[in-house]
């Protein structure tokens, strides 16, 4: 079943950290302290991945489906969403460094 913002916003923390699945790799992790982050899980190369796409609700639910969206294009054209993040970090790190 798809989340929807109530859902979300209703979510309580438990004893254990858990999942709610939104559909097509995405999910929302509520942890023991109550944060919420957004997960999306997908095969690559064989095996299965995942990368966070941020917390609720600075990154909110549409915003999540289209950042899921955008990593499943990835996947589709062969290219691994973790790797393209990694890249633009180290970029962003080379930036600061020539200002």
């Amino acid at each position: 079943m798809k989340l929807t913002d109530l859902t979300i916003k209703r979510a309580k923390p438990k004893e254990k950290a858990y999942t709610l699945a939104d559909g097509n790799g995405l999910s929302l992790l509520v942890d023991i302290n109550g944060s919420k982050g957004w997960r999306y899980r997908y095969q690559f190369a064989g095996k299965t991945k995942m990368i966070s796409l941020g917390v609720y609700p600075v990154v909110t639910l549409t915003e999540a489906r289209t950042k899921r969206d955008e990593a499943r294009k990835l996947v589709a054209n062969g290219i691994n969403p973790s790797e393209v993040r990694k890249t633009e970090k180290i970029s962003a790190a080379n930036q600061i460094e020539h200002l």
